[in-house]
């Protein structure tokens, strides 16, 4: 009996305690993760920052960068070393979420351990990177500026960094969707007819995505998020046919 087939046949328990293990090794990873960020927090809150630079507001020294509660600067610490750490500890995360699903796999399935991992680690970082570079300057230039100085703006740095976190992770599980997609297509739950069959419905939801990540109400902002997103769809389509599962007397192949 293959490696396959003892795990299938295992009891539900020993599914469990695998899951266990690997839950447990992911978070080392993390609080491994976590540690090393935070012993570099100064220079990522100065990397942070450095959006701000974008608004003539605070060029000109008159956006103050504040923090209110007594807790506030050890907070904002831990909360942006724990998703950095996770950055960093993602690709293994990924190998262990691989290492927990493989033995149920095909023997020609499981040599897409290492693309997976690489894949989605890259793409989740291209997407970090495509927020922080293009979208996030242009997002708090426009709020920042909005009232041409007419007010003095008291920046919370505690709650800039948590937008900033939950605006660029956004960006960062945006950019996974061709990966789901190949994932999704490799275990029989969509195929690539069903995508492009479900191409109004996804342009309706990247609109709406578009729209929350996005909070300004700028139409160029959200274009410059909705045709990325829609773009990742539509490849997300293209690698669920190179991917999709081909009938066979034995296993299934690969992208033929």
């Amino acid at each position: 009996m293959s490696q396959a087939q003892d795990l299938k046949s295992a009891p539900l328990l020993d599914h469990l305690e695998e899951l266990r293990k690997r839950i447990i090794i992911s978070l080392v990873f993390l609080a491994v993760g976590l540690v090393v960020a935070f012993q570099y927090r100064l220079q990522l809150i100065e990397l942070i920052k450095l959006p701000l630079h974008a608004s003539e507001q605070f060029q000109r020294g008159k956006v103050t960068v504040v923090t209110q509660g007594l807790t506030d600067q050890f907070i904002l610490s831990l909360n942006l070393s724990f998703w950095s750490g996770l950055a960093l500890a993602l690709p293994f995360i990924l190998w262990q979420v691989w290492a927990f699903i493989a033995p149920g796999l095909y023997p020609q399935e499981r040599k897409w351990a290492l693309p997976f991992v690489i894949g989605a680690g890259l793409s989740f970082l291209a997407g970090a990177v495509f927020g922080y570079k293009l979208v996030l300057p242009a997002m708090v230039g426009f709020l920042l500026d909005f009232l041409a100085g007419a007010v003095t703006p008291l920046l919370n740095l505690k709650d800039y960094i948590g937008t900033v976190t939950t605006f660029l992770v956004s960006f960062g599980l945006a950019f996974e969707l061709p990966i789901l997609a190949v994932i999704l297509t490799r275990i029989g739950l969509v195929n690539h007819v069903m995508l492009r069959k479900g191409w109004r419905f996804a342009l309706v939801l990247v609109a709406v995505a578009a729209a929350v990540i996005t909070p300004t109400p700028d139409p160029g902002n959200m274009l410059l998020v909705a045709v990325p997103l829609y773009a990742l769809y539509e490849l997300g389509v293209l690698l669920s046919r190179i991917f999709r599962i081909v009938p066979s007397e034995d296993a299934p192949a690969i992208g033929t």
